[in-house]
């Protein structure tokens, strides 16, 4: 089952149980689907999916963060809901330690050996991680290899 049906099917079972949160969040998540498609005038699959998926869970992060930093809670409480929602879709993260183990695989692939070479593993790395582990962390220890 594709991502888009699983949300189908998350959504009535939301509505049967009256969750009013987590049926908020999916419909969220559906609209900004729809949004992607009708813009890129295609229908979206799995990746693309999980890229709208990911893209929200980060603005959230961001969100929550600065609702902290201003002493708002309960708003940063109302984020935190939302992305525990959210990451039921995303596949499970990677450990550090696959996360480098990646990262060689990568390097070894294109032959990466200065910062030059970044974009070309990034782009490798990017296809190969994609939902799977937070592409900033995966990039700042990409440099930290190539350094």
């Amino acid at each position: 089952m594709n991502i888009k049906d699983q949300l189908s099917e998350d959504m009535k079972s939301a509505m049967r149980a009256r969750d009013k949160e987590r049926l908020s969040v999916i419909r969220m998540v559906n609209a900004a689907i729809k949004q992607r498609e009708v813009d890129d005038g295609t229908t979206l699959e799995d990746p693309d999916v999980l890229a709208v998926i990911e893209k929200m869970v980060k603005q959230r992060r961001d969100a929550e963060t600065q609702y902290r930093d201003a002493g708002r809670d309960e708003l940063a409480d109302a984020e935190a809901a939302e992305i525990s929602v959210l990451e039921h879709y995303l596949p499970a993260q990677l450990s550090e330690a696959e996360i480098d183990a990646a990262i060689d695989r990568a390097m070894a692939g294109t032959g990466a050996e200065s910062m030059r070479d970044m974009g070309k593993v990034m782009g490798q790395l990017k296809s190969e991680l994609a939902g799977q582990a937070d592409m900033s962390v995966v990039s700042q220890r990409l440099k930290a290899k190539l350094q």
